[in-house]
Order: structure tokens, then sequence, then C-alpha cells
């Protein structure tokens, strides 16, 4: 071992974090965990972790289930993709591999959704291999230590390198792990305890008193804004939902259907141009029930709804994967982006414009007959 590694392991052996998923055996459990924990919070993923083990124990529970259920287990979570792609690659694995995690890095690397880190973190902590595991904090540390003078996106090969000849042979999970843990509880962006850190020795950054101007930032592009508008909209005792296509942001998620508002667009016009292109059904936009705000990761958004009046049309998959009419009572049932679960609470309970529809329907069976 280097003295960089003695010592990191040393530390890691009396203070690795207690999770549910550290010590556990079960490749399918490890993975599922490197993949909740991507760009998420512990204290976030632990109790999702546990419900999906309670609902799905094995990997072949998880490729049998339906994607609509897959994702309301991880409602809430974030990152869909992450979801979606493991689903897949469940599914893979039971076709392909027999239902047996892949032990071979190359093989388990062509799985739906498995990128560099997710390879290293499983095969590492599963199989034992020396892959080094890099995400964010392992990144900063390294960036310190070795006193990169360049932002992380633009040195990789160096800390990959550098991470190469120090990982720990007989223990290549244990290394990883410990170089996350650093990186979360000592060695923070802002505030990192280098009085408590033991690689402050083997720290360049520290040596030289420069902890605080590494790692080098990276430039970060502007985060869009969108307005959108989003029908609500009611048919006798039923509301129209859509299905996002799988491809693309919140892919596979129900909603409520709209868009974005077009230059010059008001938000009722946006509302019944939207649900016509996306559903192929006419409304009239009559009442908003508020504007809500939400900010995602990559883009935020200003979002109204608007209580609308079916008119006419049999909906279609014209713009979504799929629709349904649901009860007011059975939207829990189905997984939303959180935007759209903002508006539940400002939504009636029951159809606000029975009387206008028992008219239209009268008049219509009126016309029907004088023909």
């Amino acid at each position: 071992m280097t003295n960089f590694t003695e010592k990191l392991m040393n530390w890691y052996r009396k203070k690795a974090r207690k999770m549910p998923w550290r010590g556990e055996k079960d490749p399918y459990r490890i993975w599922l965990s490197e993949v909740m924990l991507q760009q998420t919070q512990i204290d976030t993923v632990v109790p999702y972790y546990k419900r999906w083990l309670q609902k799905y124990p094995t990997l072949k529970d998880v490729a049998q289930a339906s994607e609509d259920d897959i994702l309301k287990l991880w409602e809430g979570l974030g990152y869909y993709a992450r979801a979606r792609n493991f689903h897949k690659a469940c599914q893979q694995v039971v076709q392909d591999y027999d239902g047996k995690i892949p032990t071979d890095p190359q093989a388990f690397s062509t799985l739906k959704g498995v990128g560099p880190y997710t390879l290293a973190a499983v095969q590492s902590i599963a199989f034992g291999y020396g892959l080094p595991a890099i995400d964010g904090n392992v990144k900063r540390v390294i960036s310190r230590v070795k006193r990169i003078d360049e932002p992380p996106s633009k040195a990789l090969s160096e800390i990959e390198s550098f991470l190469k000849a120090n990982i720990h042979n007989a223990y290549p999970g244990d290394f990883n792990q410990a170089m996350m843990d650093i990186g979360a509880t000592i060695c923070n962006p802002n505030k990192p305890r280098c009085e408590v850190c033991p690689l402050s020795s083997e720290c360049e950054a520290f040596q030289k008193n420069q902890v605080s101007l590494y790692p080098i930032k990276e430039e970060k592009a502007l985060r869009p804004h969108y307005r959108a508008a989003v029908g609500i909209v009611w048919n006798k005792d039923k509301l129209l939902i859509s299905k996002r296509k799988s491809e693309g942001l919140l892919g596979g998620l129900w909603e409520f259907p709209g868009g974005k508002m077009k230059h010059g667009e008001t938000a009722k016009e946006c509302v019944e141009r939207e649900v016509e292109e996306e559903v192929g059904v006419q409304v009239d936009a009559a009442h908003s029930v508020g504007v809500i705000k939400h900010a995602y990761t990559h883009f935020s958004i200003e979002m109204e709804g608007f209580l609308c009046r079916y008119l006419k049309g049999t909906p279609q998959t014209r713009d979504c994967a799929d629709w349904k009419w649901v009860e007011f009572k059975d939207l829990k049932k189905f997984a939303f982006p959180m935007a759209n679960r903002k508006l539940f609470p400002l939504l009636p309970k029951t159809n606000p414009f029975r009387s206008f529809q028992k008219n239209a329907d009268r008049k219509l069976k009126t016309k029907n007959k004088l023909k």
C-alpha cells in the first residue's frame, strides 16, 4: 500500500458511515443502491431503498414489473431515467444472463444505464475488481490532494491515473467507498475539515494552504426557465391524463396534458392548443386554479393549471405514449412529475362543469331526435 492508501483505509475502518447496503453481498442490492445514490443524498435514498426491496426483493421481480409500477415506486426520487434504465437492465440480465448479474466488467458495461461510475462501483464492491469509482466527491478530494490546476471534468485522466496507482488491490470496494466517505464527510466543498483529515499530510493543497482554491470551478451553463400551462380536463366524473414518451426528460411519467407557452400566447390559448395537439381533444380552458413554481436540476418551470370543459374529440396518442380517463381519487396511483403534483391540492375533487355537460348532452340528444 502507498502511504495515501494506508492512511485512507485505516481511517475508513474506524469511521465508515453506516448504511443499509454497506457490507451487502448481494450484487443486485449493491447495484440498486449505486443507481439510487447517483446525484441523490443518502438520507433521501434510504427509505426508497427499503421500500423498493420490500416490493422487489430480487432482480427477477424488477424485470417482471411494469414500467408504471417502477416509476410510481421511484416517484419523488428524481432522475427518472435511472429507474427506466435499471428496469430495462434487469430485464436484460434475465433474458441474456439467466438472471445472474455478469461478473465480467465488459459484459456488465453493456447493460442499459451502466456508465463508468456504476461499472466501477458495482464491480469493485460486489466482485473485487480494481476499478476506481469516480464521483463528485472523489474528483474534489483528488483535485485537492494533487492540486490540479484545471476543472475536474478536464482532468479525469490524471484523477483516474492517481486512483489506479493507489487503489487497494485486495479491497478495491472498500477503497472506493472510503474515497466517497472522506469526500462527503471531511473534504467538503465549502468547509473542509482539514484538521481531522487523515490525508492532510498527503494533500498538496493543504500543505500550501490553498485548499479553498481547489477544485478549480467548472463553467456552469445557465439553467433555462420555462413558462407552461396544463389542462385539467373533466369529462363527466373523470379527468384526462397523458403519459410522456419514454425517451427524454421525465419520460414514462403521467401528467395533465399541456406544454410550453409560445411567444405572445396566453396560458389559456396554450392549454387549448396543447391539449388538442397532444391528445386530440378540444377543450375550453375556463378557469385558472393558480400558478406553481418548481426547480428541477436542469431547468425551472412556472406552470399554470386550467380547469377545462371537455368539448369534443376522442383521445389519441398524437404526442404522448398513452392516455387515460381517471377519477380524482385514483390520481395517486400514477407517477407524476413534481410540478404536476403541486397542482393536486388546488384541484376540485369533482367535475365543476357537470351542469354545463348535462345541458350539452341534452342539446345533443334533442338534435339527434330532430334528425
